[in-house]
């Protein structure tokens, strides 16, 4: 190495002023405590074989999932018109809202003092534990006794990307690894020809915080989720170019791989072991990713059970690619569907119509992807959590005036599901006011849902962390309780 490569390597002031100070004193230390600290490896230290980045880690404890499917409706779904029903609210629908309420409240479109809307739903009781949900919800009637209502969630954002970003990374602002990235950094990967954190969108457009919310922010590159297609090429540019066989793939990456180890003998950036982590298993998924995907193969019945039509690109494809990603290892699936920014503006924002369009595109395919798992033996060990970044107003926001219904954007009070994964099945979980307004029984902030997820897969959270410009970082930020009463 020559003197220009090893100045480069200490060239930040904070990496100065720590071996200038304190890093000789520690060096001389840790001389005297351990005398063969400086021996010289008998293998030689350029010549060692770095670890697999990706190898899987042993948790903090036991663990009660193996893997996490999350299915983020972007656009955030109506609380009160879906899980959370408000006798009182439907009795005062029209009439104005106590403006001791809203005083020195902060909406995103709502202007003046507005009206209560009461659900233009019914709720329906359903299996032995009696759990209310919409009549717009029917299939997830049918697994009541299987999953667990939370209607104490709360954030503080109240705009999509930040509120997206926020659930998803820990923080509003993009920069912060996603929730996946965190999991797979925790517990490394279990299937060896496929990534650990896998992503599938569905819907006319995408999530408003982008890519951003399955980024690996400051953690190695190889631990960000990676995106996958139900329609066409599964990932893009995975196949071989015309002219490339396999053989001759085989060797470029043989020869780029020698190339990449002798720059990391050089200079020691761990972002080059990623780079050939990742070189690997783009090749391994050329042969695994198209019979992940092939959906296909499976019977009719499964596909009448999630009504999915192969070769198109939907929730519910996607929802049945999620259980065969987990059979085969991958750690964490997000599924991204947008269409549930519910304002009332225009038809297919309305309450009783575009509202009612997304839940029949996201219920058959939710409640079999949980029957199915459960026939499987898989949901135990695998956690099924649903829900978007914030709850909506239990006011009509008036938008225009032709007539349609919707509801504004609100932090203070929304309502997700979980089942499977030690979470205690067929209870409904927390509560809020009697229009919907705060959470006010066993509030949950969205930190303690991020703290309970990572207690799932056997991690503490205030442990899984990541020295990052002189700080250690985690995915909870300085925040967040386990919530003890939503594990079986």
């Amino acid at each position: 190495m020559n003197e220009r490569d090893e100045t480069l390597k200490f060239i930040t002031r904070r990496q100065f002023f720590r071996n200038c100070g304190t890093g000789v004193g520690t060096v001389a230390l840790a001389s005297l405590l351990k005398n063969d600290l400086f021996a010289v490896p008998s293998s030689g230290a350029s010549t060692a074989i770095p670890p697999d980045p990706m190898a899987a880690h042993a948790p903090h404890f036991a663990p009660r999932a193996k893997a996490v499917i999350y299915l983020h409706m972007a656009g955030a779904p109506s609380q009160l018109d879906l899980l959370d029903f408000k006798p009182k609210l439907k009795q005062l629908n029209g009439q104005k809202v106590p403006e001791e309420i809203i005083k020195n409240e902060r909406f995103a479109f709502i202007k003046g003092v507005p009206k209560l809307l009461g659900t233009p739903h019914n709720f329906i009781r359903h299996g032995r534990s009696g759990q209310e949900i919409s009549e717009v919800l029917p299939h997830l009637g049918t697994i009541a006794d299987d999953i667990c209502i939370v209607r104490s969630m709360k954030t503080d954002q109240f705009n999509h990307a930040p509120a997206q970003l926020f659930v998803q990374t820990g923080s509003a602002r993009p920069g912060r690894p996603g929730m996946g990235a965190w999991a797979s950094y925790g517990l490394g990967s279990e299937a060896r020809n496929l990534p650990s954190f896998v992503v599938m969108v569905s819907g006319k457009n995408g999530p408003d915080g982008g890519a951003s919310l399955w980024g690996s922010g400051f953690l190695p590159t190889i631990h960000q989720g990676v995106q996958l297609r139900s329609q066409g090429d599964p990932v893009l540019f995975l196949s071989n170019p015309e002219g490339m066989s396999p053989d001759l793939r085989r060797s470029t990456l043989d020869a780029l791989e020698a190339l990449n180890r002798m720059e990391l003998g050089r200079v020691g950036d761990p972002e080059i072991l990623t780079r050939i982590a990742q070189y690997e298993m783009a090749y391994r998924m050329q042969t695994s990713v198209p019979e992940t995907m092939d959906i296909s193969r499976e019977p009719q019945s499964i596909h009448e059970m999630y009504g999915t039509q192969p070769g198109q690109a939907s929730f519910a494809n996607n929802c049945l690619l999620a259980r065969r990603l987990v059979e085969r290892g991958v750690r964490f699936v997000q599924l991204y569907h947008w269409g549930w920014d519910s304002h009332g503006d225009a038809r297919v924002n309305d309450l009783r119509y575009g509202f009612v369009d997304r839940c029949r595109e996201v219920d058959r395919p939710a409640a079999a992807l949980v029957r199915d798992l459960k026939e499987r033996g898989l949901l135990e060990e695998t956690l099924v959590v649903w829900g978007g970044e914030f709850g909506r107003t239990p006011m009509d926001e008036k938008r225009n005036k032709d007539g349609w219904i919707g509801r504004d954007h609100h932090p203070h009070a929304f309502s997700i599901w979980m089942a499977g994964g030690g979470i205690k099945p067929g209870i409904t979980y927390g509560g809020t006011d009697e229009l919907g307004y705060h959470a006010v029984e066993n509030p949950v902030h969205v930190h303690d849902l991020q703290a309970t997820i990572l207690n799932q897969l056997g991690l503490e959270h205030t442990k899984l962390t990541y020295r990052f410009q002189g700080r250690d970082y985690r995915l909870t930020d300085v925040h967040g309780d386990v919530v003890r009463g939503l594990i079986a």
